[in-house]
């Protein structure tokens, strides 16, 4: 297997809430808690979860827009600083979700495509410009609107601006945030299949961001379950959209709208109220709480292994115990009931990382702890 393009290695990311005038109030938001991750050259893989799980964060902490809490990144083999440097961000570029928010509206579109040339001073004026009208070409954008403005534009059209911008350096990996989110099914087609062209012609590596699984289904080799700031459960695509491990992973698949009114679909919804990332408990099957590791302030070491795509998938091992290391049948299927697939586990009992080698048997579908399956 090749080595990892960019690899997150435990990362941890915080932000600190402002208290009220009296003083009262306040905390601190474990926005991604613990992540590792790797993504190789070349590779499409997808980050999925609910709104407010991280995603974003985590797709900022890999460009270097903000430094992690904790734990570090390496991007080809070296670790990088706090702040990246310039050659960094040469290497890795991002696409927004809001098309119209991330150009500048007092710019044409065609000095928003070249000011990263211009930033980075590769070739002269006059082969800057030619280039940046060749990716407005290359993106479906006419050459002959480069001086207008993005407020002329349709969202797709936008859209295609920003990717011409992303590109514009020949960088190895794009983070593409929830790229086509707020645009028309048609549309979203469309810059899809955009997204997969440059892939192929320019080898381009992609973590894709996206709250709606059959748009990360038909770009992605790989894909990732984020809940609560915390990687659940990781799996190449077939074997994640045919077989999913994670009682929440399921939630998601169950989700999904399926196009033929007469096929069978099986209920799967979450009751209750998920915990805060100001106060991410572990869940109880009394309380109204979704699956989740113990704090990571009480946690002696990160939740385990992160294979590729070759080795198999990891899936979080949710507990009901305490101070015990086992698996309870009632909160997920057992190790070995998964080592034919060479499943591999990162059991969180107690504030304890490692594999899991408990055997046993289990429901085929058993419920989310804390909620009720409907």
């Amino acid at each position: 297997m090749a080595d990892p393009l960019l690899s997150i290695q435990d990362a941890s990311k915080h932000y600190q809430t402002g208290k009220g005038w009296l003083g009262k109030g306040g905390g601190l938001v474990r926005a991604v808690r613990h992540v590792s991750l790797d993504i190789l050259p070349g590779e499409s893989l997808g980050l999925v979860g609910e709104s407010g799980c991280g995603k974003s964060t985590l797709g900022r902490l890999a460009v270097g827009l903000e430094p992690p809490t904790s734990g570090q990144l390496r991007f080809q083999g070296s670790v990088l600083p706090a702040k990246p440097p310039k050659s960094f961000h040469r290497q890795v570029q991002m696409i927004f979700q809001d098309p119209y928010s991330s150009l500048n509206p007092r710019h044409p579109i065609g000095s928003i495509v070249r000011e990263p040339l211009d930033i980075h001073g590769l070739g002269s004026r006059a082969q800057r410009k030619e280039k940046a009208l060749e990716l407005l070409r290359l993106v479906g954008v006419r050459p002959e609107h480069a001086s207008r403005f993005p407020h002329q534009f349709s969202g797709g059209q936008r859209q295609r601006v920003a990717i011409a911008r992303a590109l514009a350096l020949e960088p190895a990996l794009v983070v593409c945030d929830e790229p086509v989110s707020a645009l028309d099914v048609s549309i979203q087609a469309q810059v899809l299949r955009l997204l997969g062209d440059m892939r192929e012609r320019f080898g381009l590596a992609y973590l894709f961001i996206s709250h709606d699984l059959s748009v990360v289904g038909a770009v992605c080799q790989r894909v990732a379950v984020m809940y609560l700031g915390r990687l659940v459960e990781i799996a190449p695509r077939a074997d994640l959209f045919n077989s999913p491990l994670h009682p929440y992973t399921r939630v998601l698949m169950a989700a999904m709208p399926k196009p033929d009114p007469d096929a069978p679909r099986q209920r799967e919804s979450l009751q209750g109220e998920p915990p805060s990332p100001l106060d991410p408990r572990p869940a109880a099957p009394s309380t109204p709480a979704a699956p989740t590791p113990p704090n990571p302030a009480t946690r002696s070491s990160p939740p385990g292994p992160n294979p590729g795509p070759d080795t198999g998938w990891p899936a979080i091992c949710i507990e009901e115990g305490r101070g015990k290391r086992k698996i309870s049948p009632s909160a997920t299927r057992t190790c070995s009931a998964l080592d034919p697939r060479q499943t591999q586990f990162a059991c969180v009992v107690a504030g304890q990382g490692g594999g899991c080698s408990r055997e046993g048997s289990t429901p085929a579908n058993p419920p989310l702890q804390g909620f009720q399956s409907r």
